[in-house]
């Protein structure tokens, strides 16, 4: 195993380059509080020009839930490229289950959701993680998933 890249925040052009993600499916902004093979924190900023809000209750615009877990899994999947410094390396994320799923608030245009992920377990290729997604300190979201790593090539 390599040693982990010294990056302590990834922001939108080092996250590009870890995960495949791209509009409208890139679900973060900046990734803070790296701690390799422990966790961090993913902002999303939400904005009303997001292709979702068209759909989904367009008179009460809300960000749908599977996005929000979605968003906590692009965080933990720039945790596992900065912990086993796969960066520039096509690392692709499969989810394998998610688990204790609930939803406790909403989330919409002008909130920051602050995605705090921590690696349960990992350093392979399947790891766990739990995360909670946070706006002004108050939980909205609560998810354990696992994951499949696939660095390709």
């Amino acid at each position: 195993m390599t040693e982990p890249a010294p990056h302590t925040e990834a922001d939108i052009l080092l996250i590009q380059r870890i995960i495949p993600h791209r509009y409208p499916f890139l679900l973060i902004d900046k990734v803070r509080d790296i701690v390799p093979f422990k966790g961090a924190v993913g902002i999303k900023n939400v904005t009303f020009n997001e292709p979702h809000f068209q759909g989904h209750f367009p008179s009460m615009p809300i960000m749908p839930g599977v996005t929000i877990v979605e968003a906590m899994a692009q965080t933990s999947a720039v945790v596992v490229g900065i912990s086993l410094n796969v960066i520039d390396k096509p690392l692709l994320t499969y989810f394998m289950g998610i688990d204790a799923c609930k939803f406790r608030r909403k989330v919409g245009p002008g909130d920051v959701l602050e995605l705090h992920v921590a690696v349960k377990r990992g350093g392979g290729k399947i790891w766990k993680f739990e995360g909670r997604g946070m706006v002004d300190g108050q939980l909205c979201a609560e998810a354990e998933f696992t994951a499949m790593m696939d660095l390709q090539g």
